[in-house]
Formats: C-alpha cells, structure tokens, sequence
C-alpha cells in the first residue's frame, strides 16, 4: 500500500541575500565568511529562541519552520533588526542584507525536509520584500494583526511565478525596521561543560518531591545558571534566558505488578502539572506526551516536533510502600543531560521529605511556586493515604476513553472522599468525572439543576479551601459553560490561565466561550495556543471545528474550509455542525455542489436541524453577539445552498 503523506499546518520562515552573486563576484571568500558568521551568530540562534526548526540552508538561502506565526515574524524581525547594527560600520558595497518571506499554509514532510505550496508562497513572498524587508501573506497578517505591533503596509494582490491566484501581500521595509528598537542578540555559548548535582537529596518523596527538585533544577537551567556555568567569564551577564519548554514524557513503571502501572502515570501528571506552574515556563499537555508511551525515542526528534528545549523523563518502582524514584533532564539541542538524581522513600513519610526539600531548594525556586508547594506539603500530613491512591487510580481511568473507565474514575474520586472528605483532589476529580458523564449524554439530555448544584457545591469547597488552584477554576469554568453561562465560564477560564498558562483544556475552553461570546478573533488565538501546547491530542478535529468556525465568522472562506475540511476527515461522525459550517463555507466562495454534498452529511448527523429557524432552536442558548456573526456569514452561505429560513 502506499505510504500516507504526512502533512501538518506551520509557519514557513524564507530568507535569501540580496545581491548575492555581486557580493561573491566581488569578495567570494570574505562575502561566505561574513554569511557563515550571521548565521552562526545571529539567524540559528534566533530560529532556536523562538522555537523554530532550520530546515535547511542553500548557498544564500536559509529555510524555517515555527509552529507559531507570532514567533515566525517575531525572529524575522529581530534578524533584521540586529542586521541593521551588524551592518552599520560596513561600506554599502560589503553589507549582507536578508530579505524574508512569511507564509503559513499546509506543508508535506519528507524526513527532514518540507515541500508544498505553502512553502512555495513562502519562496515567493521573500522575492517580494525588499532588501532589510520582510513580506507576509494575507493569513498570517490576519494572525499577527492584534497581537504584534509591527506596521506592515498593505500591497495589493499580487501575481507570482508557478502560483495560480494572486494573492494579497503585506511588507514591513527596511526604513520601518530601522525605526524599531535595538535587538539583544545573544552571544553563542562555549563548548558545553557538564554541571552536575554532586549530592543526592536523601529522603525525597515520590511525586510531589520530584516535582519540587526537578523544578528546582529546571529553574536554575532556564534562568540561566547553566548557561553561566557553560559560558566563559566574559559573557554578558545580562544576557537572556533560554526558552522555558519541556514536555514530562510517560515515566517507565519498573515494578513487577502491572497494576501500578497508573502510580507511575500519576508521577508524571504531577510532574507535568506543578512544572506548568513555573511562570514563563511552557509545558506540553499530557496528552501529547503520552502519545510517546512504550516507544523508544530520539529526544532530539522530541525537541523538533513539539518545539521544546528539554525533555524529562524517568521511572518509578514501588513495592509495597516504598518508592524508588529515578529522574533526569535532558538538553534535546545536544541530547546531553542537565540533570539527573535519585529518591527513595517511604510513603508515609511523603510530607516530611517534602518539606525538608522545599526549604532546601526556596532560594532556588521562585516564591510562588515555593509558597504554593509549601502549603500543600503542610496539608499533605494530614491526608488519608488510601484516598490519595485513589485519586491517582480516578484519574488514570479518567484519561481512559473506554465507558467502563470513566465509570470506574468517579466511582474511585467518590470513595476516595468518602474516605477522606478534606481531600480537594477527590473533588475535583469527581465534579470532572461527573460533568465528563454529562458530555457522553445526547445533548436532548441536558443534567438537572440539581445535578448542576451538586458539581457546583463540590468545586465551591474546594475553591473556598484553595482559591489558587487552577484547576479547580478550570472545572467550575467547564460547569457555567456547560450551563451556556458563557461571560462567567469566560472568567474561570481566565483565572485559571493566570495560574497555569498551561493548561490546554482551560485554553481550548476559553476559546469556545469567546466563540460563543462573539469574538471569534480571540477564539482563534486561544485554539492555535492548544494546538501548540497538544498537537497530539485525539480530540484536535474539535479544535480545527472551533478554528474553522471562528474564521468562518470572520468572513475568511479559504481558512475556514481548510481547517473544518481537516475537523471533517478527523473525525466524519464528529459533529454535525463541521458539515453545515463546511457547507455555508464552500457556498460562500462559490462552489454549490460541494457545499450542497457537505449540507447533506450534516443532515444526515442532525436531521432536526432542517432549517435556518430548526439551527436556532437547536442552539437556543448561543447569545445575539453570536447569531448576528451567523448573519453575516454562516446564514448567507447556508441561504445560497437553498438551506430554508422555517
């Protein structure tokens, strides 16, 4: 059978030199040597901190992936910028000067390369700009235009070389990069030095010490301790932290009982959670990472795909009540460790070993952290051990798609509180595990109000005994949401981000109410933010729906079908409103058959809703803000098809 092309959306970095053959005509071994050095010096270090992937260089090209269009233009910017001090002290003659083109759009991979023709447009748009300049494409102007303050200048629709349409182009010229402030760049480390813990931390706890010793670690690396360790004694001691990206990969469960198998996963959720804390820090969702379990793994490749600089990994064995705990960080720029240790203790004394390590470790960590840590250690004393197991059993059977498993995770969350009623984590484990019941329900079968009131009653003691768990914010969130209380769960959501930036159901939530709210602008940015923090996640054609519906409402028909075409082959029984967005989308740019063909499938999923008075009833909770986006554009595209008002 033939191989499936692999493809995914990016965000496609191009960049040549101007005047590249008079350069070498003039000065061949002075013109690559000063191109070497901006390279070494300024272009792959830019790439590398703001997450992007070299894909390859060609004689003067140099050709890049972001998972980000933010960060994409960003470092194209700041190349320039930097280019323009780099360039101050040379005759006009000798300068290097880049042009760059930015385009996101679908891409097919090939090992390490990138083909297609958002790669194409890409090439395209950097013949575009002018020398110093950068040159986008009308969707990533539409993505940067609220959140970067560069001034690009619209030019018009322009026809190119081996690209069917015209498309529209928008530049920032050189004078414009001139005029914005200096860039940091900073300086390439010295060959890497090992440094290395030279103590063991006797006594540490199992999860939640890790959890504080690994951040420990992890702090100091990414505030810059290990850089300054590496560098030599001249470096700029005002120099800029390295990216804050990790992912928690699946601890290896070394015990003999398979049925451990979830402590083990209960260490890395934990890892993974209190490490998203960090402020600044920016963590993979869990999700994602456990697409990893059970292989073997390049933790380089890692780095490349989900566009982090570290990796954590590890493994636990327990027996009986002992637990033994191995750790280490991992660099997947050179694949070397950071960091690395060993703990070994016994559950019971999990709180003293805790403590012990928080005060160790409080100069190190930031005070946040440090606090929040310190008053669950305090309460972590007093908890029911047998409770705390279950809690890490519920949420193993939680992230367990099979009905049984969710049957067994509130039954385990239930007994855990009956077995301890001070416990937060059975809480909030239980209103989850209640309101996941929910969303396996036929939407004509909507919760009670008093089955409402009993999540909400659960999510309100646990936030009155910890109003900082995020956690807790994200579920009561889920719970006004799930009541259409949009501007509310709009609220939760937020609180909970300014906690753990972190969390992806949070962000991919918070981008539904703002749909829903009528700001599918803001939507948007919060699901290309979940796609990045879990691309692997099962679920994601849901994502691509709110993305594809979002731009729909926007009026931009060409983003729209893209992403709810791929929601619709994710996931063809998914959602019936992917069919009838689909169908007002293909309307709209004029293709009625495909769009009546889409119409179709979608009244096959929801026959209910035959008609444009049938969708509202159906949706009778959506707010005006919403409906009169639909107006504009999903109504008049489903009008086009014949789709009728009653």
């Amino acid at each position: 059978m033939k191989q499936p092309v692999e493809r995914r959306l990016a965000a496609i970095f191009a960049a040549d030199v101007a005047g590249y053959s008079r350069l070498m005509g003039a000065d061949e071994e002075g013109t690559l040597e000063r191109l070497k050095a901006h390279r070494r010096e300024l272009i792959d270090p830019k790439i590398s901190e703001h997450r992007g992937r070299i894909v390859k260089t060609t004689g003067d090209g140099t050709l890049a992936e972001f998972q980000s269009v933010v960060d994409a233009v960003r470092c194209a910017v700041e190349v320039q910028r930097a280019m323009v001090g780099r360039n101050v002290d040379l005759p006009e003659d000798n300068r290097i000067t880049f042009r760059v083109g930015i385009n996101l759009g679908d891409i097919i991979l090939d090992g390490n390369d990138i083909y297609g023709d958002g790669v194409n447009v890409a090439a395209r748009l950097e013949g575009l700009a002018e020398p110093g300049g950068i040159c986008i494409s009308r969707v990533v102007r539409d993505q940067i235009r609220d959140k970067l303050p560069y001034p690009f200048e619209d030019m018009g629709e322009q026809t190119v070389k081996n690209i069917a349409r015209p498309m529209r182009a928008y530049a920032l010229s050189a004078d414009a990069i001139k005029e914005l402030p200096a860039v940091a760049v900073a300086e390439a480390p010295a060959k890497a030095v090992r440094s290395r813990i030279n103590r063991r931390l006797l006594g540490a706890a199992a999860a939640a010490a890790v959890v504080i010793a690994v951040a420990a670690a992890g702090w100091w690396v990414w505030s810059g301790g290990a850089e300054r360790a590496r560098a030599p004694a001249t470096a700029n001691a005002s120099k800029p932290a390295p990216q804050l990206s990790i992912v928690v990969l699946p601890f290896e469960n070394l015990s003999k009982d398979p049925d451990q198998e979830y402590f083990a996963d209960g260490v890395t959720d934990d890892l993974t959670t209190d490490l998203s804390r960090i402020a600044g820090n920016f963590v993979i969702a869990r999700t994602t990472a456990f697409t990893y379990k059970g292989k073997a793994v390049d933790v380089r490749q890692i780095g490349r795909d989900l566009g982090v600089r570290y990796v954590l990994e590890g493994s636990v064995r327990r027996s009986g009540n002992r637990v033994h705990v191995n750790v280490q960080l991992i660099d997947t720029a050179s694949g070397s460790h950071v960091w690395a240790d060993q703990f070994d203790t016994d559950r019971a004394d999990l709180a003293q070993t805790q403590s012990e390590i928080t005060t160790r470790l409080a100069t190190t960590l930031n005070r946040a952290l440090v606090s929040d840590a310190s008053r669950r250690i305090e309460e972590a004393k007093a908890l029911n051990p047998g409770a705390v197991d279950l809690v890490m059993r519920g949420w193993n059977w939680m992230n367990n798609p099979a009905p049984e498993g969710q049957q067994q995770a509130e039954w385990a969350f239930a007994q855990a509180l009956q077995i301890d009623p001070r416990s937060i984590d059975a809480r909030i484990g239980l209103a989850a595990a209640i309101m996941r019941r929910w969303a396996a329900v036929s939407d004509k079968t909507r919760p009670s109000q008093q089955e409402y009131a009993s999540v909400a009653e659960l999510l309100r003691e646990a936030l009155d005994r910890h109003p900082n768990r995020a956690d807790a914010h994200t579920r009561m969130g889920q719970l006004l949401y799930s009541q259409a209380r949009y501007a509310e769960a709009r609220i939760e959501f937020e609180t909970a981000l300014q906690l753990d930036p972190n969390q992806v159901f949070a962000t991919r939530m918070l981008g539904w109410a703002l749909f829903f709210l009528g700001q599918p602008a803001a939507a948007i940015i919060q699901g290309e933010k979940s796609l990045r923090l879990d691309p692997h996640n099962p679920y994601l054609w849901g994502t691509q729906m709110l993305l594809g519906a979002s731009h729909l409402d926007l009026g931009q028909a060409d983003d729209a079908i893209e992403l709810l075409t791929r929601a619709r082959n994710a996931s063809p029984r998914g959602n019936g409103f992917i069919y009838f967005n689909l169908a007002s989308a293909l309307a709209l740019k004029g293709d009625i058959d495909a769009g009546k063909a889409a119409l179709d499938e979608g009244l096959k999923l929801l026959p209910e809703v035959n008609s444009l008075a049938a969708w509202r009833r159906h949706n009778a909770w959506d707010p005006p803000a919403l409906l009169e986006l639909h107006e504009k554009t999903v109504f008049v595209g489903l009008r086009r098809l014949g789709f009728p008002e009653k």
